[in-house]
């Protein structure tokens, strides 16, 4: 049986990898990017069959097609398989997300009542004790999107420790190696860990160097929230630096800012510090386009001095949409008696200043990583808009990112850095996870006020060769995505 041609036709391709857009059409074979040719070739294997005949064509004139796109820093562990049509994704243009971020990952763990911080994963599907058994429900959800995941430090801490507030005994580390080298031999990315939380903080440098030696004899990653973004940012590049560097394996600097009023405008020291730390190793970052940040509500991250939005509370959620503030001078308490009364729960922390996110955003190791939380009550905006939202207002309002170099930091760059082999570049055998956009009306609609809803501008998406999301209609159309493993 003969599969399916389609072409795009007449589009100005950004193929992933930073080079200009040219005119040109793409072609699709079943899942497969066929060839990328000047307008009105059609490629010399079609000509005169009946495949060709049956091509189902779409003009793409005047828009942009690119590859799909990849958020390399999500939380979608569970909800790929809890709400997998993925719409909030499919509808920016996102084609694969990477789960398992910030040492939180619902694999492998089997348990009821998940505690903080993996209760951000939500609380259902804590149910899969090895990467196989995840991968093979992922593709058996047959989600919108491609799934690639790491593994979590924090997960295997949880697993291997009864005591979390202790590094780790030479007995525990090698209960989590072993844990750490079947998921990798299942085709994990990496190791991720959020030493920034206090299930994790206690952890030292020979416990994570351990466990990142076990990736790097995969050929994986290891990415990290790291211990401090605040006053101590600094000694936490260089000690995630340090652990990459004694392990032999590539770093990626999770959701990079400069967080705390105290600390606005040091990214003008962050940024050199790990410019000169990458000419010693392979380094990346991934950002997120807005000024503030969302996690589980936590008294010691208020300070009194910036705005804190309630996202989620489990004994109060009359009080979700409210600002911290409001909320304790109400109760007539500080925000940090406050805080304690709305715990567990969540909210957006205020914490960053626009000009240290734009140079993150532009600088050239970073990547773009939405860092959503799709089981809030109230999502950050980030969670339906980021990747529109670098577009817009970095490529055609600010006019400081080249339309060429945005798509590479959320396509191809991606790609490379997570080893998925066959994804973010529009060349002939890749898999065919395409985004076309309309340039003049793409921008992102959400808000912290409203935060969801479409973006604008995204027109089609196209998920291993199937149309999978229709931006005029806002529907998912297909479900197309699979469990994706890193390249061995």
């Amino acid at each position: 049986m003969s599969q399916a041609i389609a072409v795009l036709k007449n589009g100005s391709v950004c193929d992933g990898s930073a080079a200009g857009a040219v005119q040109a059409d793409v072609w699709i074979k079943g899942e497969r990017i066929l060839a990328v040719l000047p307008p009105g070739i059609a490629p010399r294997e079609l000509q005169g069959s009946a495949d060709l005949r049956d091509c189902v064509a779409h003009d793409c004139a005047g828009r942009i097609i690119a590859p799909g796109f990849i958020d390399v820093h999500t939380h979608d562990d569970a909800i790929v398989l809890d709400h997998p049509d993925m719409l909030p994704k499919l509808s920016q243009g996102i084609t694969t997300v990477i789960t398992g971020n910030c040492g939180i990952s619902l694999v492998p763990m089997e348990t009821g009542e998940p505690p903080a911080p993996l209760s951000l994963l939500g609380h259902k599907q804590f149910r899969f004790n090895s990467l196989r058994t995840y991968r093979d429900a992922v593709d058996q959800a047959r989600p919108g999107v491609n799934v690639a995941s790491l593994i979590g430090h924090t997960t295997l801490r949880m697993l291997a420790m009864p005591d979390l507030d202790a590094p780790a005994s030479p007995g525990q580390i090698a209960a989590m190696e072993r844990m750490l080298d079947d998921a990798m031999a299942d085709g994990a990315l990496g190791l991720s860990s959020g030493v920034f939380y206090r299930q994790a903080y206690a952890a030292n440098v020979e416990e994570l160097t351990a466990l990142v030696k076990v990736v790097a004899r995969h050929g994986g990653l290891y990415a990290t929230h790291i211990r401090d973004e605040m006053k101590g940012i600094i000694a936490a590049i260089e000690e995630a630096a340090l652990t990459a560097r004694l392990a032999g394996a590539p770093l990626v600097l999770s959701h990079h800012k400069c967080a705390g009023p105290a600390n606005w405008g040091r990214t003008e020291e962050t940024l050199p510090l790990i410019e000169k730390l990458a000419l010693e190793q392979p380094i990346g970052m991934d950002v997120y386009p807005y000024a503030a940040g969302s996690t589980v509500l936590r008294e010691d991250l208020v300070d009194g001095v910036i705005d804190i939005l309630i996202t989620g509370s489990g004994p109060h959620p009359e009080m979700i949409g409210r600002h911290l503030k409001d909320v304790a001078a109400l109760w007539g308490v500080s925000q940090v008696q406050a805080c304690k009364r709305l715990q567990p729960g969540g909210a957006c922390y205020f914490q960053m200043r626009q000009d240290d996110v734009d140079r993150v955003v532009c600088h050239p190791l970073s990547m773009i990583g939405s860092d959503g939380l799709p089981h809030d009550q109230r999502p950050h905006p980030r969670l339906w808009g980021a990747f529109p939202r670098v577009l817009d207002q970095y490529w055609r309002v600010k006019g400081v990112l080249p339309l060429e170099q945005a798509v590479h930091k959320m396509t191809g760059m991606s790609a490379a850095r997570f080893n998925l082999q066959g994804r973010g570049h529009l060349k002939p055998g890749f898999f065919a996870d395409i985004v076309v956009i309309d340039p003049d009306k793409v921008r992102d609609r959400a808000t912290y006020a409203e935060p969801v809803q479409f973006s604008d501008g995204i027109e089609k998406v196209w998920v291993n060769g199937c149309l999978s999301f229709n931006g005029r209609q806002k529907s998912v159309m297909a479900r197309a995505g699979r469990f994706v493993e890193r390249n061995k």
